[in-house]
């Protein structure tokens, strides 16, 4: 699938000093968020954990945002049914 990056999310990227697209393309650790209906992919810049939610569609993957986040709030929102693996 090919990845669209908005260009305010490569704004918002770019001032945290992150690098999504490996993330975004490759991540193992991967979820749907049931509130939103988006999926959502995790992984490491450089120290700080995070999540994209991002939407797909007709091929295209479109990265709506990115969180720094915790191991216990993933685990939280797992057990609370919030996150589904996928």
């Amino acid at each position: 699938m090919e990845v669209t990056w908005t260009d305010y999310f490569r704004y918002r990227a770019a001032r945290r000093g992150f690098d999504l697209d490996e993330i975004v393309k490759h991540s193992t650790e991967r979820y749907v968020d049931t509130a939103t209906d988006r999926r959502i992919a995790v992984g490491h810049c450089g120290k700080t954990l995070v999540l994209v939610p991002y939407e797909t569609g007709n091929e295209v993957i479109t990265p709506i945002t990115v969180h720094a986040t915790t191991r216990r709030q993933i685990a939280f929102r797992v057990q609370t049914g919030r996150f589904v693996y996928e």
